[in-house]
């Protein structure tokens, strides 16, 4: 197949990612591969997903964002397995069964379906007493369908609470709910953004922020999720820092700066040096995906991105 640039898309792949030809052949094998088996009659298909997949999956469990995909869940799951990822990330409860039934896991859930999601956190304590039953609720129910992760906010930032205040709020209020995650085995994870471009006000915008509240809660089931998208277009310094702070650490989202599309060579992160790093750390949670794909078929762009880094 040609590329309008004259390049095989094997080439393009290689050009614009860095990976080797045999790894961007393998990414096009993948994509093509999924796409043919919806044309097969069905008993053929059946046969063909019955079909033990083995694919090398490296040292990082690699997921996707289920937003990032318009594609319906139980096709989004199948088509990601044969790619050789592990889970899909941002799942909302009442969808927990459909993924697990695919065979891949729940990388991260969401505790509830709310309106203002990022915006209400932990900073402010008006927020403790809703945040908290969400939680209470959600708990249980994740240890029961396997879900390892849930995801919280640290929120936007209230005028009347200064910074040393508003980390003070989010021990005090996580420091509530630690135990309970802990005797399930869920982590929860908050989430640094940017408010440079995509949040405006919101609290947890620097690493140091949430390396403060990780260190006031100090319990291995509240963790950061670090987004590299965010934190380069906030800091930068990566690779140093997320081996400063791995132990504070407890879930990755990629996405390519600026304009969080594709993590090739179309944008300034080198997403394989980020991988090699974070695999060398002997990190074990999910890497997972959260880009805004280009590409006419976004399975071309999620099947890069997984080779990019399988490292």
């Amino acid at each position: 197949m040609e590329s309008g640039s004259g390049k095989t898309s094997a080439e393009t792949l290689q050009y614009t990612s860095g990976i080797s030809r045999r790894a961007a052949l393998g990414a096009i094998a993948a994509v093509v591969g999924a796409g043919a088996a919806s044309l097969l009659p069905a008993t053929a298909a059946e046969s063909a997903e019955a079909a033990p997949q083995k694919v090398a999956q490296g040292r990082l469990k690699q997921s996707l964002c289920r937003w990032t995909s318009k594609a319906p869940l139980p096709e989004l799951c199948a088509r990601l397995k044969t790619m050789g990822f592990a889970g899909i990330d941002l799942i909302f409860p009442d969808e927990w069964a459909v993924v697990n039934d695919s065979g891949i896991a729940v990388s991260m859930g969401y505790p509830s379906k709310r309106e203002k999601f990022i915006e209400t956190g932990f900073n402010d304590p008006a927020n403790h007493a809703l945040l908290l039953k969400e939680l209470e609720a959600a708990i249980p129910l994740a240890k029961k369908a396997g879900v390892k992760n849930l995801i919280a906010m640290f929120g936007n930032r209230n005028p009347s609470i200064d910074e040393r205040k508003a980390a003070d709020n989010c021990i005090a209020g996580l420091a509530k709910i630690a135990p309970l995650a802990a005797e399930n085995g869920v982590t929860i994870c908050l989430e640094l953004l940017n408010s440079k471009v995509d949040h405006k006000g919101y609290q947890g915008d620097r690493t140091a922020f949430g390396v403060d509240v990780m260190k006031g809660v100090n319990s291995p089931n509240v963790k950061l999720l670090y987004d590299v998208y965010h934190m380069q277009i906030m800091e930068g310094d990566v690779i140093r820092t997320v081996r400063d702070n791995i132990q504070w650490i407890g879930h990755f989202h990629t996405g390519g700066v600026p304009g969080r599309h594709e993590i090739n060579g179309t944008q300034e992160l080198n997403y394989r040096a980020i991988a090699t790093a974070i695999a060398d750390l002997k990190y074990d949670g999910y890497f997972a995906h959260e880009f805004m794909p280009t590409r006419p078929d976004p399975f071309v762009s999620f099947a890069e991105a997984v080779e990019i880094c399988r490292v």
